[in-house]
């Protein structure tokens, strides 16, 4: 079983939104979405994707998301992300996302890290 599929069947079938890599990849560069870190703030100043803004999972409320534009929700791996993005989604924030690889996928694929 795939680690989607998993995760599917954990939040009642239903799939998150994501965002691939190369699509990623693209709005770090462009600055088109906000990006948010929602690791622990010593996480987040060891490296973190730059244009991110850190709100740790262990405070995350969706009322703290930037608004105006798309938003796409980081962690180290996909984990933290994911329940973030479900609170968010279930507290009716639209234009929402998250990039599963997290700031590890990141890194493995060669990308830079703000310190």
């Amino acid at each position: 079983m795939s680690l989607g599929s998993l995760l599917a069947r954990l939040n009642g079938g239903a799939s998150l939104p994501t965002i691939e890599h190369d699509t990623f990849t693209r709005v770090v560069a462009n600055k088109s979405c906000a990006i948010v870190d929602v690791r622990e703030p010593s996480e987040y100043a060891a490296g973190h994707i730059s244009g991110a803004i850190n709100l740790p999972l262990s405070r995350f409320t969706p009322a703290q998301l930037p608004g105006g534009k798309p938003i796409v929700l980081v962690c180290q791996a996909g984990g933290r992300s994911a329940k973030a993005l479900q609170q968010a989604l279930g507290a009716g924030q639209k234009d929402v996302c998250h990039y599963a690889p997290g700031t590890g996928g990141w890194r493995n694929q060669g990308r830079a890290v703000v310190v």
